[in-house]
C-alpha cells in the first residue's frame, strides 16, 4: 500500500512539474501580428516580409510566431499603418514614410530627386543616415529598418519622351516631395497610396503614374499602360522611403532571448534584404514590360540633365522648408549624398 501511495504521489509531482514546464514553454510562445498595404504576392511581402518571418521564427526556436496579414486586411488605410505600430493595435507593421506628410522631416531628403539608384545600395545609406541624424523620428516604436525603393521611373497612357510631353499630364505621385517635383517638371500630381493606382489607371483618374518597376506587376500596370519612361545614369527620378517597426511595448514584453532574435533581425542588413528584394523586383518587372513588348523610352543624358535642372528647384525648397523648423536641411542633404557615395558599387 505504501508503494503504491509512494508511486502515486510521485507521478502526481511528475505531471505538475510536466504542467508547469509545458506551461512555461507555452508562455515564452509569442505570436507577433504583421500588417502590411500589398497582396502577398507583391516585392516586398514575398521576398522580404515572409522571408523575415521566417528567419525570425527559426532562429528563435519556434517561440516567436509571425501572423501575417496582407493588403489592409484588418483594417484602416495605407497612411495609418505606422499608427497602427506605434498605438499596438498589431505588433508590426510596414510602410511609406510619405503617407504621413510633415511627420518624418529629416527623412524625406531621400525622396529628393534623382538622389539614388539601387535600392539596396541606398537602402544601406539610409538606415545608417536614419541611425545617425534622424532617430527622434522613430522613438515611438522599435525600428526594424528602413528602406528605399529602386529608381523611380514613370509608366503612362501616353509616352513621355522629354519634358514638353508630361506638361498638364495627371501623374499618381506617393509624396509631398515627389508631387512637389511633378509640379516643377510640369505635370499634374494626383496624390495616393499605391495599391489605388490600378483603380484609379482604369477610370482615367490619372494619365500615369510614377512607381519603381518592381511593383508594376502586382498592380498590373504594364497591362493598363503600354509605356515606360527611363533616364540616363545610375540615379533614379526620385526614390521613396518605408519604414519597418515593432510595437514598443510588444518588444519590451519580450524575454531577452527573444529580444536578441529581433535584434539580429533589425539594422543595416534588415534594410539591405528588403532594398536586395526590390532591386531584384525592378529587374522581373521590366522584364514584364519587355515580353509584352511595351514602349521603354530611355531618356539620354543631355534630355535627363534637362530634368536635373529643372527638379532642383526641390531640394532648395526641401533646404528652406526645413530651415523653417530649425532643421539644417543643407547639411542633412550633404550627409545623405555622402552615405549613398560610400555604399555605391
Amino acid at each position: 500500500m505504501r508503494f503504491i501511495q509512494r508511486r502515486t504521489a510521485l507521478l502526481a509531482v511528475g505531471a505538475l512539474a510536466g504542467a508547469l514546464m509545458a506551461g512555461n514553454a507555452m508562455a515564452q510562445q509569442v505570436t507577433l501580428r504583421l500588417h502590411q498595404m500589398l497582396p502577398q504576392q507583391a516585392t516586398i511581402p514575398a521576398r522580404a516580409l515572409i522571408p523575415w518571418a521566417q528567419k525570425v521564427e527559426a532562429e528563435s526556436g519556434g517561440k516567436i510566431k509571425v501572423q501575417l496579414f496582407h493588403a489592409m486586411a484588418l483594417g484602416g488605410a495605407p497612411p495609418q499603418l505606422y499608427d497602427q505600430a506605434r498605438d499596438g493595435v498589431v505588433d508590426l507593421t510596414w510602410t511609406v514614410l510619405g503617407y504621413t506628410p510633415g511627420r518624418f522631416n529629416k527623412s524625406e531628403v531621400f525622396e529628393l530627386p534623382f538622389m539614388s539608384g539601387s535600392a539596396e545600395e541606398s537602402s544601406r545609406a539610409f538606415q545608417e543616415y536614419v541611425e545617425k541624424f534622424a532617430a527622434d523620428e522613430f522613438r515611438e516604436v522599435k525600428l526594424i529598418a528602413v528602406h528605399t525603393h529602386g529608381p523611380g521611373l514613370f509608366h503612362t497612357k501616353t509616352p513621355v519622351t522629354g519634358l514638353e510631353s508630361l506638361r498638364g499630364m495627371k501623374v499618381r505621385g506617393g509624396s509631398r516631395v515627389i508631387n512637389n517635383m511633378l509640379t516643377k517638371l510640369g505635370a499634374t500630381p494626383v496624390g495616393m497610396p499605391v495599391p489605388a493606382v490600378t483603380d484609379a489607371l482604369s477610370k482615367g483618374t490619372i494619365d500615369g503614374t510614377t512607381i519603381p518597376w518592381e511593383v508594376t506587376p502586382s498592380l498590373k500596370v504594364t497591362e493598363l499602360v503600354k509605356n515606360h519612361t527611363t533616364f540616363a545614369g545610375k540615379q533614379g527620378l526620385y526614390t521613396q522611403t518605408f519604414a519597418f517597426s515593432m510595437n514598443r511595448a510588444s518588444y519590451e514584453k519580450l524575454p531577452p532571448d527573444l529580444k536578441k532574435v529581433i535584434d539580429a533581425n533589425s539594422g543595416i542588413e534588415t534594410a539591405a534584404l528588403f532594398g536586395k528584394a526590390m532591386d531584384d523586383g525592378d529587374k522581373a518587372g521590366r522584364e514584364i514590360a519587355e515580353k509584352a513588348k511595351n514602349n521603354i523610352v530611355a531618356l539620354d543624358a543631355a534630355e535627363t540633365q534637362r530634368w536635373r535642372r529643372t527638379a532642383a528647384t526641390v531640394e532648395t525648397d526641401w533646404v528652406n522648408e526645413m530651415k523653417g523648423k530649425n532643421i539644417d536641411g543643407a547639411k542633412l542633404l550633404s550627409e545623405a549624398r555622402a552615405l549613398i557615395a560610400k555604399y555605391q558599387r
